[in-house]
């Protein structure tokens, strides 16, 4: 099956398949995918495919369904999802024409600001949950891996280029300020994570990785 984004690039040795490879169907630039997406959260350096990894479709789609198997699962739940205070995360509306429009450097500072609120938004929901009284079972390990994924997101944006795009941007007191909104319930957090993933965070990449290519 092709890949709707660009490869990883291959590293040393991705030309052939070792017996190992053979006997288990798997390739290289799989094994390279799975590796390097184990080291990301631990902040860890990977193998020169980094720049690129988020250029394929798969990685992006991992987190987008980590997130909504997160807000699945909250959906149903009242009091345990209950923050009991206001939690400012980023207005994921987006105008797919103005969008089109808008320079790379805003774009890029929508999306490193909005992914740098949204972690923040999220932190903020797992200290509120740690001093809960209300059990929290499963939804502590959805929350754990909201973070996990957001880091290793940022650590790939970073490697894109979205910060030094953000940063370099020639006039920002132009650029709008982010648009932002608050959320009371983990159900709310996680619906916010899903479509700023799908939206803003997906238009970004793509394009970037479109521009790489040329």
């Amino acid at each position: 099956m092709k890949a709707e984004e660009a490869e990883p690039e291959r590293g040393p040795g991705c030309g052939r398949r070792t017996g190992w490879g053979q006997r288990n169907g798997m390739q290289c630039p799989a094994l390279l995918l799975l590796f390097s997406l184990l080291l990301l959260p631990l902040g860890l350096p990977v193998m020169g495919a980094l720049p690129r990894l988020i250029c394929d479709s798969r990685v992006l789609e991992m987190y987008i369904l980590e997130a909504r198997e997160a807000e699945n699962a909250t959906m149903g739940c009242a009091d345990s999802c209950s923050f009991g205070e206001n939690i400012t995360v980023p207005d994921t509306k987006v105008n797919f024409h103005a969008w089109k429009r808008m320079e790379v450097g805003h774009q890029a500072t929508e999306v490193w600001q909005g992914l740098a609120l949204l972690s923040e938004a999220v932190l903020r929901g797992q200290a509120l949950l740690a001093n809960s009284s209300q059990p929290v079972g499963t939804l502590q390990l959805h929350v754990d891996k909201a973070i996990s994924g957001l880091r290793s997101l940022t650590s790939l944006l970073r490697a894109l280029g979205a910060q030094k795009e953000a940063i370099s941007l020639p006039d920002t007191a132009s650029a709008a300020p982010l648009r932002t909104f608050s959320v009371d319930t983990l159900c709310k957090l996680f619906r916010i994570y899903s479509n700023f993933l799908r939206g803003k965070l997906k238009l970004y990449t793509g394009e970037a990785c479109r521009r790489g290519d040329r």
